[in-house]
């Protein structure tokens, strides 16, 4: 596949800059100065310091043997980034940010967050390279993960709550929109996953590549072959296009990303933008977009707070189009179903958002032989949670 994206920012029909004027210089800066970045050494080399004294890379590939047994056919493989510090792969993309917001002369970040991982990994590289931080957080989000909100406070963050719209993750990304648009001079958009405008999804994408890349080795050389089937959650995309990326070009790997059903495709409660969305344009960027006939964006919903989103970063509207990636959707009750199967089989309880991944192995492993690789992108720890799970499931 050609690399993407373009000169422009877009994959396809997809991606692009629908941005204010006043932010058009602001992401032209950033994109020169990632471009630079990204081809020098002493940069590189930072970004890779910090990911493996700070964050814990490389993240162990683990073979889920009685999770595997449990289904009777071919092998599992865990990539888990639920071992990384803060409890999730979003360090990989805030550290790197981090640092490049430290280079450009930035002395203040802002970020948007549903689940709450995000937040505490901005928060974390705010305190790392000593920078101001704020964080948007729907007030939906701010109550159901509470333990994630006082974590940003210990950490020195200021989180500030939005009421407006579904009070979940979009409505926080316009804020966040909103005073970088106010305090561009100063203040760096840490923005947590593959989507708004141009360099945002190459870049964040590009930080999270680590995990395909450490994949492909760990994979050769425990399986001495490459995986079949990778499967990955995806809200706004990061883990899963980061996970993907490195195996594009490798047609006999199958890769299906996951997103969230809700109550249902149906009942019109879900998040499922793949599959039930339209081309549109949200938060700087044309993509698959939940709406309806006047174009009106529609409220998403999910048990998991970080796949609460009714778009996706463009790449993956590119390689759904392509075919070259699958994309299927979970209800929260199979999330949740696969959490428990998850924590019974192999004392590892994940996140709801990487719950919805491991929801698909129920259909897809009595379809693969013994001798398939089936590997799923643990995305990030259920500690979160416990809140949620407790409340629709009996221990």
């Amino acid at each position: 596949m050609t690399r993407l994206p373009d000169a422009a920012g877009h994959f396809g029909p997809y991606g692009g800059r629908y941005v204010p004027e006043t932010l058009i210089k602001a992401c032209g800066e950033l994109t020169r100065a990632y471009q630079k970045l990204r081809k020098e050494k002493k940069f590189c080399e930072e970004v890779r310091y910090y990911l493996e004294t700070y964050a814990g890379r490389p993240t162990a590939l683990y073979e889920a043997r009685n999770l595997a047994a449990h289904f009777g056919r071919g092998r599992i493989f865990l990539k888990r980034e639920d071992l990384l510090h803060t409890g999730a792969h979003k360090i990989n993309n805030t550290l790197a940010q981090g640092l490049l917001a430290k280079r450009i002369g930035k002395t203040r970040i802002v970020a948007e967050t549903g689940a709450g991982q995000h937040g505490v990994a901005a928060a974390t590289a705010a305190c790392v390279f000593g920078l101001k931080c704020v964080v948007y957080m729907g007030a939906v989000d701010i109550e159901r993960q509470a333990l994630n909100v006082y974590k940003m406070k210990i950490l020195g963050a200021e989180v500030r709550p939005v009421t407006s719209g579904s009070q979940t993750l979009k409505d926080a990304t316009n804020e966040a929109i909103r005073d970088w648009v106010g305090h561009v001079e100063d203040t760096h958009y840490l923005l947590g996953s593959v989507m708004g405008p141009h360099p945002y999804p190459m870049m964040v994408r590009d930080f999270q590549s680590v995990i395909g890349k450490e994949t492909r080795g760990q994979i050769l050389k425990t399986a001495k072959k490459l995986p079949d089937y990778l499967l990955a959650c995806v809200g706004g995309g990061s883990n899963s296009m980061g996970f993907f990326f490195n195996f594009l070009k490798d047609r006999k790997v199958r890769m299906i990303g996951l997103e969230a059903a809700g109550e249902g495709i149906a009942s019109g409660h879900h998040a499922a933008t793949m599959m039930k969305g339209t081309p549109g344009i949200l938060h700087g960027m044309k993509s698959y977009l939940l709406q309806d006939k006047n174009g009106q964006v529609q409220l998403a919903h999910s048990i998991s707070a970080g796949l609460d989103y009714p778009s996706v970063g463009p790449e993956h509207s590119y390689l759904k189009d392509s075919g070259r990636v699958r994309y299927e959707a979970i209800t929260d009750r199979e999330a949740l179903r696969a959490f428990e199967l998850l924590t019974r089989c192999e004392g590892i309880m994940p996140a709801l958002e990487s719950a919805h991944a491991m929801a698909y192995l129920p259909k897809l492993m009595p379809k693969t032989k013994k001798t398939d690789v089936v590997v799923v992108c643990l995305s990030g720890r259920g500690d979160k949670d416990m809140a949620t799970v407790q409340q629709h499931l009996k221990a």
